[in-house]
């Protein structure tokens, strides 16, 4: 291989990287790519002549620069300049702007001239159902985003406890799914607990489980979440909602690395990794004596934030597209958001992030006539959440400061309109899932495909919103 136009070494090269049956790209030392297979067109839904001749940060992250200028983890470096071959985890971006987790290996690749070229094969990383799925994956660009799924990506390979910190609606239950995809448990069970729902009465039984006879009305025996965890990750969803006692017994598992079932007589042993996620800071409760210090250093040994949409609003075209696939789907219709809408949505301040602008965009599609959702819609959209936000103030106040059911609590009460505007949010969501119900007869799978979200999500959806009981 060499600089002339060598079409004889060319079509050679070409038919080499062809019968890779994974994508590979082959690129030079000056970052261009000189040649891609076919199973990268079919992969990337991408033609050769998007790809040849573009320097590969821009084809594959939509950056300006080398990856490793912005400290990413970088093949291209460690090949042409310390001579390694080497794989990592990237986030690579197609044509239409969609994402895919992949690893990438890079071989070095000598021409008959002595020129050094790089080798690069990519393969897509597999997720579980809620991670990829269109309208519920992880989507974005943004600095901020690409920081952390890059700090995702490092504490996935680990195997310390994790904690996620956000606001509502960031993507928190997402990014703990990304991180136990990318782990060395991916192969093993995945088991989400909601510690909003369970109550002193129902912790252990449920956590640890329960021998037969162990109390009234156990005619038989239950496994626990942790049993069920065994293996792989065991995901908390805000943890900060745990009362002292619940704390103390979380804490006595994660010190033993053993339980004991109520009503059983032994100990057991479960090997697991536990990712928490919070909306509060845990610190600042820990200061207040509402969160264990102890307990908190156990959960914490790796923190990531998780970024409000407000800080990556570069990313909400992505993720308006990635949001309406499932909301088309509920409507049996096409949607399309129009660029004026999309600047009005880019302006916005989203109290309620990412949940709050797949609202924005459900309430918007359900009064388009032709399928484009334009700016007045938007606008028209967001009336409507503050009408409904402006009709109970004083009841969205009182949840804040109570604590009461309804709300998410552990929120503090100076986000009285944060919490106001959530509640807004989870009354539209509810109407919507209830609207679902009834068009497919009950059919909770159908449900659960065109929202967009696993059966145990929307199990848990139908129990928050009382949506379960019998009409």
């Amino acid at each position: 291989m060499s600089n002339n136009n060598n079409i004889p070494a060319t079509i050679e090269l070409q038919s080499m990287i062809d019968s890779h049956s994974s994508p590979f790209v082959v690129v030079g030392r000056d970052y261009r790519i000189l040649a891609v297979n076919q199973a990268y067109e079919q992969f990337y839904n991408a033609t050769r002549d998007f790809a040849v001749g573009q320097p590969c940060y821009q084809v594959s992250h939509g950056n300006s620069a080398p990856c490793h200028e912005s400290g990413e983890d970088c093949p291209h470096e460690r090949l042409f300049n310390k001579g390694e071959q080497h794989s990592c985890l990237h986030v690579h971006y197609d044509p239409d702007h969609r994402m895919h987790q992949v690893r990438v290996t890079a071989y070095p690749l000598v021409s008959g001239d002595g020129e050094l070229y790089m080798g690069e094969m990519i393969e897509e990383i597999n997720v579980p159902d809620g991670v990829h799925r269109e309208g519920q994956r992880m989507i974005g660009k943004s600095q901020p985003f690409t920081a952390c799924v890059q700090q995702l990506n490092l504490v996935a390979a680990g195997d310390i406890p994790v904690l996620l910190q956000g606001e509502t609606g960031t993507g928190k239950e997402l990014a703990a799914s990304y991180v136990h995809a990318n782990s060395g448990r991916s192969d093993q069970p995945y088991i989400t607990v909601d510690c909003t729902v369970l109550t002193d009465t129902l912790f252990e039984a449920e956590v640890f489980g329960h021998a037969r006879g162990a109390f009234t009305g156990s005619i038989g025996e239950r496994t626990g979440l942790f049993a069920q965890a065994d293996g792989g990750t065991l995901f908390l969803d805000e943890v900060g909602e745990l009362p002292p006692t619940q704390q103390a017994k979380l804490l006595r598992v994660l010190e033993t690395g053993q339980y004991r079932r109520v009503g059983g007589r032994g100990t057991r042993k479960a090997d697991v990794r536990l990712i928490c996620a919070t909306n509060c800071h845990l610190w600042e409760l820990v200061k207040e004596g509402k969160f264990r210090e102890d307990l908190y250093y156990r959960i914490a040994c790796l923190t990531v934030r998780m970024p409000s949409l407000r800080e990556r609003s570069e990313d909400i075209p992505l993720l308006a597209n990635g949001l309406l696939v499932p909301i088309s789907h509920s409507m049996n219709r096409r949607l399309h958001v129009t660029p004026k809408a999309v600047e009005r949505l880019q302006a916005y301040d989203y109290p309620g992030n990412i949940r709050e602008l797949r609202n924005i965009l459900f309430v918007a599609a359900t009064h388009s006539k032709n399928g484009h959702i334009n700016k007045a819609l938007i606008d028209q959209a967001m009336g409507q959440l503050k009408r409904t936000l402006e009709q109970q103030p004083q009841a969205a106040t009182e949840g804040v400061a109570h604590g009461e059911a309804g709300q998410d609590r552990g929120v503090p009460a100076q986000n009285a309109t944060n919490t106001s505007v959530e509640a807004s949010l989870k009354e539209l969501e509810a109407r919507h899932i209830a609207d679902l119900l009834a068009l497919n007869d009950g059919n909770r799978r159908q449900v659960a495909g065109e929202l967009g979200i696993s059966e145990r999500t929307l199990y848990r959806k139908l129990k928050k919103y009382q949506l379960n009981k019998p009409a």
